[in-house]
């Protein structure tokens, strides 16, 4: 990582699918997505996917304060 460059922070959502893959995806920015067979290859490939939606669009996420989850039955 270049030392001029900011370190930012962002909320990762993980969820495991019925396949059995952990999925992740980043709700500031639009359509970053990954999933992975472990939590550590999960960790690595969003962490690349992040970097890779930056350098698309450096400009283009929301920042937001991470509130909670719930789980809710209908």
């Amino acid at each position: 990582m270049a030392k001029d460059r900011k370190v930012r922070e962002f909320n990762v959502v993980i969820e495991r699918d019925s396949g059995g893959f952990y999925v992740a995806s980043v709700p500031a920015l639009r359509g970053c997505h990954t999933q992975a067979r472990t939590l550590d290859q999960l960790t690595k490939r969003v962490r690349e996917a992040i970097e890779l939606c930056l350098e698309v669009d450096d400009a283009g996420f929301e920042t937001s304060d991470f509130v909670g989850v719930q789980r809710i039955a209908v």
